[in-house]
Parts: structure tokens; C-alpha cells; sequence
């Protein structure tokens, strides 16, 4: 478009202001405690916008489900004994579930180190990674 460009106003709706949003209330308290961590992230970073409070909210029940099942495998064990033998515990196969889940909602909100990257979060910073000096030298 050729020309003197308008002026940029902004659209109500479109970013949080004020502060960021606290946990929901039904959240178990190892849900609580990964918004605690990934939430304040995302709200500083200016990515938490209202269309990505359900993806962050299942993020955050996925991470705690991780974290339950964990704490139940390691009171009763990681293997159960039944009639044929030893087979895994049965909170293995929805830890499991719940860790890909983790893991693609983590990337779709842009919290794995990959993700920021390629969103250039951390151009400019210094690195304290011995991996990334050797593997780049």
C-alpha cells in the first residue's frame, strides 16, 4: 500500500492487563504449583492473552498429573505383582499420556527452549550452557 500508513490503535481484548491471572481454584495442588511456576512466565513475556488461558489451564493439569502419578508410583513401587507376574503400575501408562500432553501444550505455549529460541527470547542474553559453546565451536 502506497502511501502514509494509519495509525496504530489497540484492540481491547487483545493482551491481560494488570496482573497476572492466579490459578483456578478446582486445580490439584501440583497444577497450582506448575501455574505458579509457568504462569508469572507467560503473563512478563507478554503471551498470556484470554485465548490461551484453556491451553495454559490443561497444560498445568497434564504437569500435575506428572507429578501425582509419580508420587503415587513412588509410594507403592513402579511394578505391581499379579497372577502372570510382574507388569508396570497402572499410574504408568496415565503418566505416560499425561507427559506427551505436557509436552505438546508446553510447546504450543512457547515454554520449551526450542520454542524460545525460535521465538528469540533469548537473543542477546548470555548463556551459561557448556553445550551450546561446545556444540557450536
Amino acid at each position: 500500500m502506497k502511501g502514509r500508513k494509519p495509525p496504530l490503535t489497540v484492540i481491547d481484548g487483545g493482551f491481560m492487563k494488570g496482573r497476572c491471572p492466579s490459578a483456578p481454584d478446582w486445580f490439584t495442588p501440583q497444577a497450582k504449583a506448575e501455574w505458579q511456576r509457568s504462569a508469572p512466565h507467560l503473563f512478563k513475556t507478554g503471551r498470556l492473552h484470554p485465548d490461551t488461558m484453556a491451553t495454559l489451564e490443561a497444560y498445568c493439569v497434564a504437569a500435575g498429573m506428572v507429578r501425582e502419578t509419580e508420587e503415587i508410583m513412588g509410594r507403592e513401587g513402579r511394578m505391581e505383582a499379579t497372577d502372570k507376574g510382574q507388569k508396570p503400575h497402572a499410574a504408568f501408562k496415565i503418566q505416560s499420556a499425561a507427559m506427551r500432553e505436557a509436552r505438546l501444550l508446553a510447546a504450543e505455549l512457547g515454554l520449551t527452549p526450542h520454542r524460545r529460541r525460535m521465538a528469540g527470547e533469548n537473543e542477546g542474553k548470555p548463556t551459561n550452557d557448556q553445550w551450546d559453546s561446545e556444540l557450536l565451536a
